[in-house]
This record gives structure tokens, C-alpha cells and sequence, in this order.
């Protein structure tokens, strides 16, 4: 579906499946950022000629249309960071350090990515904040009833991936979000796996805090997203002071800043990585996530019927909804799966994909994972299926 809007499929036979670490950009994506240095090239909110208040509109013309991606109710609650990691961190340290205090605690799960992981840990070192896990099912999903088993008086945040990385499970946010209000807890969002394949509003879902980052929806790297209510982004101190974030500074080290976003958004932004996720998400919507969801979700209904059939092929994640499947092949390291494939092509990613806690859920530490997108076909995945067919020879292929 739309392989034509992507000179990298146009110009080879690659076959990307490593859509979860970044995804392929369109064409219409790259040409919005060369327009930006071959036209109107110039710096935002600092100039009053014509290429600088052209390109300052555009810049927050695309504040307003992640708003209305995301359901937001106004585009002051939208900042633009570096991508999820960054906003994470910014949510973690900007906020929650001066919220939080010696004892409270924080919920996450073991299938969450390091970006939502590690920054907890250091808050835990720091102020003596307790990190919990959330009992995961059968399928290694979060269920209501294991949310409410471990939620105690002291539970102050929940902060949970919407789609996970390794096994794409897909969280029920708006039920998840409900639990954590009934008891005054705030939670926090990590949408990057999910914000191009799964529909997100963040006024109906009643999220207080949500990460992205552009480059997993087609758009740039070192673009990304914070989303947070807007009473919550008013307490939120900067990480970063500079140009374009004070009204007022003087020689007596007297600071006034400005208000949200502009105060979380120190020093000259990513003007052209701004202006690619604009274009992206223009993208999205032209082509639709309903369609895209539908699409992806029955290519990976696809590729979990063939590899069921390979007997010497363990699946992680056979009923998960996201476009995601984790596997590896029997006896093999998945590294050395990864390399086998390469030879003919198709990209995968082996490891532990950033979330070295799975190794507990799984017992295994490193898994093949294929991440699928609206570009890819079932022609691909039969070539997939074919390849591993013959692994018997990967050791002669590899060495």
C-alpha cells in the first residue's frame, strides 16, 4: 500500500521489517524539508522579515495540527522535544522530581521500553520514590483487575507503554486511565509504537502526560512530542534555560519566563524536523489510521499463520494486537538469525530491543522481532517465510 510514495522501496529490493526502530519517510516528507533550505531557510519567533515569519507560522501551524492528531484540547499543551526519550525524561524530571517525595510510587510493567524504565530507577536513587511492577496475564498483557491488585495509597504515577515494543501488546488506555483517576494517580503515556498505527485522543483517553517521537510515524528523526494537560505543564520546571524561553532576565539574576509551551522549548528547535512531521502527519491522515490499522493488523495475522507452521520457529506473542511479532529460531541466536537475513535483504532487529527486563517474562534475553507497516506486503513476508525454510544453512551463509 503506497510503496510508491518511498524512493528507498522505488530504488530497491529491500524488504524493511524493522519498522518499530524507525520507519522508512516518504517522499513528500523529505521534500517539505529541502523546501525549508532551499526557500525560506531562517530562525522562528526571533526574526521581522518575511522568511522568518513564514517559517515561525509554519512552526506553529504544526503545533495545531499535532493537536488535532492527538485529540488534544489546545496546542499550548503541546511541546516539541527531541522525541519520546526526551519527553519522558522531561516528564520524569521536569515535573515529577519536584512532585514526588521519599516513599510514593511509581507503577510500570517489565515490557516497558528503557526510555520509561531507567528514568524512574534515577528518581528512585534520588528522592526515594518506589518503582513497582504491574502482574502482567497470561499473555503477558495488563488487566484491570492486576492494575488494581498492586495500586496502595502511596501510588502517586502510572506510566505505561500504549503499544509495547517487543510483543506490541496494546493497551486499554482510557480504562487504565479511569482506574488511575479514581484513586488521584497521574498517568503518563509512551506512545511511540503506537502513534502511527493506532488512533489516539488524548481528551477522551484522559491521559495527563504523553511521549512521541516523529520518526516512528514516517516523519524525521530528533523530532518528538510532549503532550500534557495544561494545569500540569504550568508546574513543570524547564530542563533546559536559553534563548526563546524568558521574557525578562537582568543583571541581578532575576528570571521571568515565558508561559507553556515556549518555556520548555529553550534555544533554536528542529525547525526542519518541525516542518517533516508536519508533512507526516498530513501523510497519516491523507491515507488514514483506520485504513493503516485494518491493513497492518491482517499482515500480521498473516505472518503469525505462516510461521505457526515452521515447527522449529518459537513465537513470543501470538495474540498481541499491535503490528509487532517476536520470534527466534530454535538453537539459533538472534543476532545470527538477523545476519542470515540480511543476506537476502529483508531488515529485521535482533536483541533485546531496549527492554532488557522481557528476558524475566520470556527467559531468553534476545528475541527476532518484525515490525510491520502499511508498505509491506504479504509477498515480502513470503519471502520471509521461504528464507527461513532453508535456515538449516545459516551457519554456512553467516560464517
Amino acid at each position: 500500500m503506497n510503496r510508491e510514495d518511498f524512493t528507498i522501496l522505488r530504488d530497491s529490493n529491500m524488504v524493511y521489517f524493522d519498522n518499530g526502530a524507525t520507519t522508512l519517510k516518504p517522499d513528500s516528507v523529505r521534500d517539505a524539508i529541502l523546501k525549508y533550505y532551499n526557500e525560506y531557510t531562517s530562525n522562528i519567533h526571533r526574526g521581522d522579515y518575511e522568511n522568518s515569519l513564514k517559517v515561525s507560522g509554519l512552526y506553529e501551524d504544526t503545533r495545531r495540527l499535532v493537536k488535532d492528531f492527538i485529540g488534544a484540547g489546545h496546542s499550548s499543551e503541546i511541546v516539541f522535544t527531541k522525541g519520546t526519550t526526551e519527553s519522558l525524561n522531561m516528564i520524569a524530571f521536569g515535573y515529577f522530581r519536584n512532585h514526588l517525595k521519599k516513599g510514593d510510587e511509581i507503577l510500570i510493567t517489565e515490557m516497558e521500553h528503557a526510555s520509561n524504565v531507567l528514568p524512574w530507577f534515577v528518581l528512585s536513587e534520588e528522592i526515594g520514590v518506589v518503582v513497582k511492577y504491574i502482574p502482567l496475564n497470561k499473555n503477558n498483557e495488563v488487566s484491570i483487575d492486576n492494575l488494581e491488585s498492586v495500586i496502595t495509597n502511596r501510588t502517586k504515577v502510572v506510566s505505561l507503554a500504549h503499544m509495547t515494543n517487543v510483543i506490541g501488546d496494546v493497551r486499554d488506555i482510557k480504562k487504565i486511565a479511569r482506574v488511575c483517576h479514581n484513586h488521584d494517580i497521574l498517568f503518563v503515556v509512551d506512545a511511540a509504537q503506537s502513534v502511527a498505527h493506532e488512533y489516539i485522543n488524548v481528551t477522551d483517553m484522559d491521559v495527563d502526560f504523553l511521549a512521541f517521537s516523529g520518526h516512528k510515524m514516517y516523519g524525521p528523526t530528533g523530532i518528538g512530542v510532549l503532550y500534557g494537560k495544561f494545569d500540569l505543564l504550568k508546574e513543570m520546571k524547564p530542563l533546559n534555560y536559553g534563548g526563546g524561553m524568558n521574557a525578562i532576565f537582568n543583571k541581578d539574576g532575576y528570571i521571568e519566563l515565558k508561559d507553556v509551551p515556549d518555556r520548555l522549548e529553550a534555544g533554536t528547535p528542529n525547525i526542519e524536523g518541525v516542518l517533516g512531521l508536519s508533512e507526516c502527519i498530513r501523510y497519516i491522515n491523507k491515507i488514514g489510521l483506520e485504513k493503516i490499522r485494518n491493513y497492518e493488523r491482517s499482515l500480521k495475522d498473516y505472518l503469525i499463520d505462516k510461521l505457526k507452521k515452521l515447527d522449529f520457529i518459537k513465537i513470543y506473542n501470538k495474540t498481541n494486537k499491535g503490528s509487532i511479532v517476536a520470534f527466534n529460531i530454535e538453537g539459533v541466536f538472534s543476532q545470527d538469525t538477523a545476519i542470515y537475513l540480511d543476506k537476502y535483504k529483508i531488515c529485521v532487529r535482533a536483541g533485546n530491543h531496549c527492554a532488557k527486563m522481557t528476558k524475566d517474562i520470556f527467559d531468553v534475553a534476545n528475541t527476532v522481532r518484525v515490525s510491520l507497516s502499511f508498505y509491506n506486503t504479504k509477498e515480502e513476508i513470503d519471502l520471509l517465510i521461504n528464507v527461513l525454510k532453508n535456515s538449516k544453512n545459516i551457519w554456512e551463509e553467516i560464517l
